[in-house]
């Protein structure tokens, strides 16, 4: 009987698994999508001849990018007919994630939300070239361009990105301090001090995808946003609680009503005061927030 441990085609695999999960989910936004397409590059993976194969993690690399492109183009009409916002789904990771300041930009929900602004090729280009640092030779030979074509297309989806992206990075402790501001505020239902953390021009992005109740359109402004957040809660005698964690890298809430998982709510923070709310409350978004997805660049 032989020892799998020792295949190498396992092996190689099993060491880039991580890698090739998080290059999925930044270019898919689902991670239940990004693990159909990791069992895909594996299926393609066992019947590759490794005696041809010089580098074993571009390869795979280029294999989990190939099905993330196919996968994109199908998930795209699932988007057309969702109900609501669509937000990516959240993940729960480590805080070591959130010191890596490039993993966790790359991870943010906000940029997650840009990159839903970009056609596949050039998602699967931004995503290769600026988070993951793959050069443009092997990026053409994963989306079938040239290596010419594929500059020019890194430079226009980074002009496109850096156009809609957050202006500037902030320390963690000031997005961590920023977030237990809000969570204070919103278990005591104190309007005052919600308008102190949240920046006049707040945006609220809110996921239900036609199964759990959410505002069908973002919406714009603090003084709306506490009516909205404050009059929902305030309908319910359920008792409701606000767990600070860590989603996509970045600070959040998991909102709990009577012990139960309602939502994960991740923020954006710009000059100490909270400028995105993204509040994912689709159940079948929710089932990867009770244990760390392991994440990685390299």
């Amino acid at each position: 009987m032989s020892d799998h441990t020792t295949d190498p085609a396992t092996e190689a695999f099993v060491a880039h698994r991580n890698l090739l999960f998080t290059v999925a989910y930044e270019m898919l936004g689902s991670a239940a999508d990004a693990e159909d397409v990791l069992q895909e590059t594996w299926l393609r993976w066992v019947r590759t001849d490794l005696d041809q194969v010089r580098d074993e993690r571009a390869y795979l690399v280029r294999i989990t990018t190939r099905q993330s492109l196919n996968r994109l183009r199908t998930m795209k009409r699932r988007k057309e007919a969702y109900v609501g916002p669509w937000l990516p789904e959240p993940l729960l990771t480590a805080p070591d994630v959130a010191e890596d300041v490039e993993l966790a930009e790359s991870m943010s929900m906000a940029l997650m939300l840009v990159l839903e602004t970009l056609g596949p090729t050039e998602r699967a280009v931004f995503v290769l070239r600026e988070a993951f640092d793959v050069g443009y030779d092997e990026i053409a030979a994963a989306v079938g361009k040239s290596p010419a074509a594929v500059r020019q297309i890194a430079h226009r989806a980074r002009k496109h990105v850096d156009a809609r992206r957050p202006r500037e990075a902030v320390p963690a402790s000031q997005a961590r301090a920023a977030l237990e501001s809000f969570r204070r505020a919103l278990e005591t239902g104190n309007p005052q001090a919600l308008l102190d953390v949240l920046a006049p021009e707040v945006v609220l992005v809110s996921d239900g995808g036609g199964v759990k109740q959410a505002a069908l359109r973002p919406i714009t402004g603090a003084e709306k946003i506490v009516r909205y957040m404050l009059g929902g809660i305030g309908k319910t005698k359920a008792a409701i609680t606000a767990e600070p964690t860590v989603v996509n890298g970045g600070p959040a809430l998991l909102i709990r009503v009577d012990g139960e998982i309602d939502g994960a709510m991740a923020i954006r923070v710009e000059n100490a005061r909270i400028t995105g709310l993204y509040y994912v409350r689709n159940p079948e978004k929710l089932t990867r927030v009770d244990s760390e997805i392991p994440l990685t660049l390299r």
